[in-house]
């Protein structure tokens, strides 16, 4: 391996050269107390930064990261130290187009695996992103020198070494991994008690603003009602008292701007766990649960969706069901089929991003429009069906039907932001009215999904094809937007480049015309695990669900399917 020494040799040779010259930096070289490696050189100073990345020996205890929650709290949180150390202090250089600019990946509300900070059990590897010095289009490799050299090893050693670090970002490390220990806990007995969700008293539900994730300033903390409250063990003797949602079907009901979507959209964000002070910490939910809505226009391809639309009046048979233009009722059923493909557990509905005529059909419309007629079967039918049969739990916000009432096992009223247990006295009430959840034909047994198979893209095969995110919007595969703007448990761009390459990754390696796209997702997580996500490429990854996985294939319009036969 190369050395420093060598690295500032070629970079006073290649001073003044043409901007290609900075190719001869590639390789690793060694440093005193870490490994600096440039990993790709971009093409000019205007072009994407360089890839570059540092490891240092691997100096704290193994109890910090030998349990994978445990590791994934410790890379987050030196990853947070590195990106607000840079922030505080950055580069200042010259140069022109991106020269000096230093890009590492930001962290977000939630704790998520990424390949942007690495724990391993010899070394730490962080991966950053370095705009290379230029004078016009000539390389200043003296200004490179400063930066490698004189700004960043300070601050690589003080953020990633465990003695160096600062009295209270060493705490802050500790809280990272204890916290991590809770929710862990949690969760697992969650599944002992048969809980689907759990909100801790003294949450902060309520956000700052539409565009912000940051709790809200003098929210009213979340207080269970007594009837569903339940108390939870913690590590080391402690416990945590909270609502408890069993498995079953929960309704959230309430006035307007009373708190239910806010208590839906906590809900639908604990598949993560959060950091210390968001307000979220112990709001969890089910890892596979998914959130369900109305899609018009998205494209579906080989659903079965028969359980919930059918005798089309073209004949058209629902039992492998494709559209190019799905309207909002078609794309919700679809939506439910591929979610209950994924392995979904729980399925979140809110009536406000819900097709109406999917959700619920009244007497009176069942009067005026016979049965005869309606080819949709509407989820208030189906939705005892689905949890008996499938064991899928649901949890629904409604608001202007009581339809539900029937059908729920538990009906929380959100009363400006405070829930109230209200299942005895609306079921109760909803006796003195004709029931609205009556099936207007009998119903029967249809399957609520059937497995796919996907079938290789050859065009997604080749080394040349380029993956490009937008924000939260959309990943572009081989110039083909994939829209995902309403797949709403994405959360972070990075993860939707990582969407993009295991797409890429899915079609070399595992499509085979045999696997089923659920055993597609789950071969590529095994390898995940396995090696890491760098398996997938060099951009900066960040996890994500087999569930949001299947989500992007699903909308992938270039890609086909065929259904499995019995």
């Amino acid at each position: 391996m190369q050395t420093q020494k060598d690295l500032i040799r070629i970079c006073e040779r290649i001073q003044g050269k043409g901007y290609p010259a900075y190719k001869d930096c590639r390789g690793e070289y060694r440093c005193d107390g870490y490994v600096l490696s440039i990993d790709h050189v971009q093409g000019d100073p205007f072009a994407a930064p360089s890839d570059v990345s540092v490891r240092v020996p691997n100096s704290f205890e193994p109890e910090c990261w030998q349990e994978k929650h445990r590791r994934i709290a410790l890379e987050d949180m030196l990853l947070r130290i590195f990106y607000e150390t840079l922030k505080k202090d950055p580069y200042k250089g010259k140069g022109s187009g991106k020269s000096g600019a230093i890009y590492v990946s930001r962290p977000c509300q939630e704790v998520l695996e990424r390949s942007a900070c690495h724990v391993g059990q010899k070394e730490i590897t962080v991966r950053m992103h370095i705009g290379f010095p230029a004078n016009g289009r000539r390389v200043l490799s003296d200004e490179l020198v400063k930066i490698l050299f004189d700004y960043l090893p300070e601050k690589v050693l003080n953020c990633l070494v465990a003695g160096n670090l600062s009295m209270k970002d060493l705490a802050r490390v500790r809280d990272a991994i204890s916290l991590a220990d809770d929710q862990h806990c949690l969760r697992e007995e969650m599944k002992e008690l048969g809980l689907v969700a759990f909100v801790a008293n003294g949450s902060i539900l309520p956000r700052k603003s539409g565009i912000s994730q940051l709790p809200m300033h003098d929210a009213i903390p979340f207080i269970a009602p007594g009837s569903i409250e339940v108390e939870l063990a913690l590590p080391h003797g402690r416990s945590m008292k909270g609502m408890g949602i069993k498995k079953g079907i929960t309704l959230i009901i309430g006035g307007g701007y009373h708190g239910k979507s806010t208590l839906l959209e906590g809900l639908e964000r604990g598949i993560y766990d959060h950091i210390a002070g968001d307000g979220r910490e112990y709001v969890l939910c089910d890892e596979s649960a998914v959130k369900s809505r109305a899609e018009d226009g998205r494209s579906i391809e080989k659903d079965n969706i028969a359980a919930f639309i059918n005798h089309l009046p073209n004949d058209k048979s629902t039992d492998a069901f494709s559209s190019e233009d799905a309207s909002g009722s078609t794309s919700q059923a679809a939506g439910v089929s591929e979610a209950l493909e994924a392995g979904c557990r729980v399925l979140l509905f809110d009536e406000d991003t819900s097709a109406a005529n999917f959700m619920v059909r009244d007497p009176l419309m069942q009067m005026v429009v016979h049965p005869d007629k309606e080819p949709i079967t509407p989820l208030v039918y189906r939705i005892r069906q689905l949890y008996e049969q499938k064991g899928v739990s649901t949890i629904l916000v409604a608001g202007s039907s009581g339809a539900f009432f029937e059908r729920a096992d538990l009906i929380i009223q959100m009363d400006r932001y405070i829930p109230m247990d209200v299942t005895t006295r609306a079921k109760d009430m909803a006796v003195a009215y004709p029931s609205l959840c009556v099936p207007e034909r009998p119903l029967d047994r249809k399957p609520f999904y059937t497995d796919r198979i996907p079938l290789p893209l050859p065009a997604l095969k080749g080394d040349r094809v380029k993956i490009r995110s937008q924000g939260l919007d959309a990943v572009v595969l081989d110039r083909e937007p994939l829209d995902v703007r309403l797949v709403e448990q994405l959360i972070d761009p990075e993860q939707l480049a990582t969407l993009g390459a295991m797409v890429l990754y899915a079609h070399k390696y595992v499509i085979d015309r045999k696997r089923t796209l659920a055993e597609v997702a789950d071969e590529i997580e095994r390898a995940i695990d396995e090696k890491g996500l760098r398996i997938l490429g060099k951009r900066d990854l960040c996890r994500v669900r087999k569930q949001e996985f299947m989500a992007v294939m699903n909308r992938y319009r270039s890609q086909k399917m065929i259904q499995k036969k019995e």
